[in-house]
C-alpha cells in the first residue's frame, strides 16, 4: 500500500499563478480525499484524475479555499450518476459560514427548485471523521478568529494545517511522531498566516525537519524558503507519505 499527498496548488490568495492551495490524499495512486476547493481546484483535479472528487474536506471558508464549490455543485447537480454522492466533510462550527458563503444565495439555480446541499452529502464533524476505514483527526488552527479554521491529520502519516498561525502544541499532539506536516508559510507572517520567522521561533528543529511548506506568495518566495533550508511544495508535486497507523476501534 502506498500513500501520497498530491498538491494541486500551493499559492496564497493573491498568488494565482501557483494555483489555489489544495491537496489530494492518494491511496495506491487513487484519490481518496480532496482538501479544499478554490476557484481553479476543480480544473486541476479533473486534469489529474478525469473524474469528480468523491470526498472533500473544507478547512475554512475563505474564497480561495471554497470558491470552486459553486462550479462543483453545477457539475454534480446536472449529472444524475454522481448527484448527491460526493461527501463534504467539515467541522460543524463551519457549517453556518459555509452555508452563508456558498449555499444561501436565493435560487441555487436560475430555474429554481433546487436546494444546494442536495447535490452533495454534507458530513459535519467535530473531533474527526471516518473515511474508508481510516479515522481522520480534525483540529483547530489559528486563523483570523477562533473557531473558523480546522486542520486535518491522519495518525502516523500526515497533518495538513490549512491556513494558520504557528500551532506547535497542536502539531505535537496530532503529528508528534514521523508524520509529514504540510504547513501554511510565506516569507512574512500576519495575523492569519505563518511567516518563516514564526516557524523558526515557534518550532523546534525536529518538527521543522518534517515540514513541507505551501500557501506562499510567489515562485520567488518559494525559492527563498528553499534557500533557507525548507522543503517547499510545488503545484502538481506528489509527496510520499508513511502508511498511516492502524486505527483504533474507539477513535470515533
Amino acid at each position: 500500500m502506498s500513500w501520497h499527498l498530491h498538491f494541486l496548488g500551493t499559492g496564497a490568495a493573491h498568488a494565482v499563478e501557483l494555483g489555489s492551495s489544495s491537496a489530494v490524499v492518494e491511496q495506491d495512486g487513487k484519490p481518496l480525499l480532496l482538501i479544499d476547493c478554490g476557484p481553479d481546484t476543480l480544473d486541476r483535479y479533473m486534469t489529474a484524475y478525469s473524474e469528480l472528487p468523491r470526498n472533500l474536506y473544507i478547512t475554512h471558508t475563505h474564497m480561495d479555499h471554497v470558491g470552486g464549490l459553486e462550479r462543483l455543485f453545477t457539475r454534480m447537480w446536472f449529472d444524475e450518476a454522481v448527484r448527491g454522492k460526493t461527501r463534504v466533510f467539515t467541522h460543524a462550527a463551519l457549517v453556518p459560514w459555509l452555508q452563508t458563503r456558498v449555499a444561501d444565495y436565493p435560487g441555487a439555480l436560475a430555474e429554481g427548485g433546487v436546494n444546494y446541499w442536495e447535490a452533495f452529502r454534507l458530513v459535519p464533524c467535530s473531533r474527526g471523521f471516518w473515511l474508508d476505514g481510516f479515522w481522520f483527526d480534525v483540529f483547530a488552527t489559528r486563523h483570523h478568529r477562533p473557531g473558523t479554521s480546522f486542520g486535518l491529520a491522519l495518525q502516523g502519516s500526515f497533518a495538513f494545517t490549512g491556513d494558520t498561525r504557528p500551532v506547535p502544541e497542536v502539531l505535537m499532539h496530532y503529528a508528534g511522531g514521523q508524520e509529514l506536516i504540510a504547513h501554511d508559510c510565506g516569507l512574512v507572517g500576519n495575523p492569519s498566516h505563518t511567516g518563516v520567522d514564526d516557524i523558526e521561533r515557534e518550532y523546534d528543529e525536529s518538527l521543522r525537519a518534517r515540514l513541507v511548506l505551501y500557501h506562499y506568495g510567489s515562485k520567488a518566495d518559494g525559492d527563498t524558503l528553499m534557500a533557507r533550508g525548507y522543503r517547499v511544495a510545488r503545484a502538481g508535486e506528489r509527496v510520499a507519505l508513511v502508511n498511516p497507523s492502524p486505527t483504533s476501534p474507539d477513535a470515533g
